[in-house]
């Protein structure tokens, strides 16, 4: 299954827990696992809390702080920045399905993470019967 998305910003973390959720519910899958992959090299995806949105601007500035857009960086499109954060987020994650709905922890979210955008992009989903 593929889910398109556009970014808004150069960087952000886009919550698509619910697009997830809202894919494993057509699927009328009970028990198993999603994998979400991202097919990009300047973005990726993550879990992390999504109760309180300051944790994901923590997380951006703290990554911006370690690697600026603008740095001593060899690759010629300007964007080794993204590249090395789209690594650090890495490309895919998997969640466990329980009775048709995502195992995710109480204060668990699923991010894209954007890091060279506005741009469209495309999420995978793998989902696969227990």
């Amino acid at each position: 299954m593929e889910i398109s998305i556009q970014t808004k910003k150069a960087q952000e973390f886009v919550d698509i827990t619910h697009l997830v959720q809202q894919a494993v519910s057509q699927s009328g899958i009970r028990d198993g696992i999603v994998t979400v992959f991202v097919p990009h090299t300047t973005a990726g995806v993550t879990i992390n809390e999504n109760a309180d949105p300051d944790v994901v601007i923590d997380i951006l500035t703290k990554l911006n702080e370690t690697y600026p857009e603008k740095g001593e960086y060899l690759h010629v499109e300007g964007n080794s920045h993204a590249h090395i954060k789209a690594s650090l987020m890495g490309s895919s994650c998997t969640i466990l399905i329980e009775k048709g709905k995502l195992k995710l922890g109480t204060w668990q979210g699923i991010y894209f993470c954007e890091f060279d955008g506005p741009r469209n992009r495309k999420i995978y989903l793998k989902i696969i019967k227990d």
